[in-house]
């Protein structure tokens, strides 16, 4: 078989065997035709780890760092596990190779402060900037991927309960509470802005552009962007930040880490104890800055 239809049936398999997310089949994928194209005409079934470690040396020259390194070699490796599992090859050309170390970087977050400034921004006298404070709004309440806000839909949502119901990654379902705040901007919006951004259109997704259909998560980050520009704040944002801030402050706040790791989504509560790094973090800069001998 040729590559492509190699990495099309490996990504058929994890997806129908794991459910993962497209971002991370669009990420293997990617992954896997560099390798390929890397490869010439050698297929990739005939590959030894010679030929691997070559390609991340190559990469590595090339200026992908250590993570870079280390989410590529992970590819290969459930590629080619994949491929002795249905009988392909008898020998996995990863086994021997070790991952760079990487360590683990705080995921950048915003204080109190600055997400009041974010949530001012938009100008809520017209349609759109009403639904961009009331996305921004739910996204810092909840806590929810961005991915999983621009595809939420009205069944998704409970107003009597206060909850909206999320399916995340591995498919794994969970109840968040939204809060009083949002949900009133959440209620506003429906009756008000979704109505006169649609106009006689029909729309399943609950933020809606003006086009009349959902919105991407590539267009909801250049908004993020937008409006953190407009409220003067200068920070290095990713398109988590306001989760990162949902967590963040719930630990400043008091929360318990596992109802923190619930709401999250996360499997691992490793995953989550990243937060209370943050939270440790901010609370050393309040007492040097406030504390007479700080």
């Amino acid at each position: 078989m040729n590559a492509t239809v190699l990495i099309d049936q490996f990504l058929d398999a994890v997806w129908a065997e794991q459910g993962l997310s497209e971002n991370t089949l669009s990420a293997y994928g990617s992954d896997l035709r560099i390798f390929a194209k890397w490869l010439e005409e050698k297929p990739m079934l005939d590959v030894d780890g010679a030929d691997v470690s070559s390609f991340l040396a190559s990469r590595y020259e090339n200026g992908i760092g250590s993570r870079s390194s280390a989410r590529i070699l992970s590819t290969l490796r459930r590629f080619y596990r994949y491929y002795i599992r249905e009988n392909s090859i008898k020998i996995d050309p990863t086994a021997l190779i070790e991952a760079p170390h990487i360590g683990r970087p705080l995921p950048s977050s915003l204080s109190e402060h600055d997400v009041e400034l974010l949530l001012n921004a938009p100008e809520v006298t017209n349609t759109l900037g009403f639904r961009d404070r009331t996305m921004l709004e739910m996204l810092y309440a909840t806590g929810l991927r961005v991915s999983e806000l621009v595809n939420l839909k009205f069944e998704q949502i409970s107003f009597r309960q206060g909850v909206v119901r999320i399916t995340g990654k591995g498919n794994k379902e969970r109840l968040v509470p939204v809060g009083e705040e949002a949900m009133a901007w959440l209620g506003n919006y429906m009756i008000q802005a979704r109505k006169s951004i649609l106009g006689e259109r029909q729309c399943d997704y609950l933020f809606v552009t003006h086009r009349g259909d959902s919105m991407t998560r590539q267009a909801f980050w250049h908004i993020i962007k937008r409006h953190a520009k407009k409220a003067g704040i200068d920070k290095e944002l990713s398109p988590h930040t306001l989760r990162h801030a949902f967590a963040t402050h719930l630990l400043n706040h008091g929360a318990d880490l596992r109802v923190v790791q619930l709401l999250l989504g996360h499997s691992d509560l490793s995953t989550t104890q990243i937060y209370t790094h943050i939270a440790r973090e901010r609370l050393k800069d309040l007492h040097s800055k406030f504390h007479p001998r700080g």
